[in-house]
């Protein structure tokens, strides 16, 4: 018998790994760089996002910052806040997500992406 997919351990009580996955992808980060941002690896975020019902209070205030909100928030003890982008065209959210992946870069790399935008803005005007 064939087996097409491995069955999932699912949560009961918290929602807080389907509340991290929302606000990761929302911040156009994959598993593997949130792991990277807070020292770990892939398989712990995904744990912690399909199995687990509470990280340690130390990784929770690790992730919040990363992600851009607040520990209240990540937990569920606030609600998010829609922004502002979250309401706009897909287009405009897909370049959101990218200048968000843009921000993970190191320092060096970010300025050579900005002044790689400023050039081609640039040169459009002046055309």
């Amino acid at each position: 018998m064939f087996i097409s997919q491995m069955p999932r351990k699912t949560r009961q009580g918290s929602n807080f790994g389907q509340r991290l996955a929302t606000l990761r992808k929302d911040r156009g980060l994959t598993q593997v760089q949130l792991a990277e941002a807070i020292g770990s690896n892939q398989r712990l975020v995904s744990y912690y996002e399909n199995i687990a019902d509470y990280p340690p209070a130390g990784v929770v205030a690790e992730i919040a910052p990363i992600l851009k909100v607040s520990t209240d928030v990540l937990l569920g003890i606030k609600p998010t806040k829609l922004r502002k982008q979250d309401t706009q065209d897909p287009e405009t959210r897909r370049l959101w997500k990218k200048f968000q992946q843009i921000m993970m870069l190191p320092e060096k790399d970010r300025r050579a992406v900005i002044r790689l935008v400023n050039s081609l803005v640039q040169a459009k005007v002046a055309r």
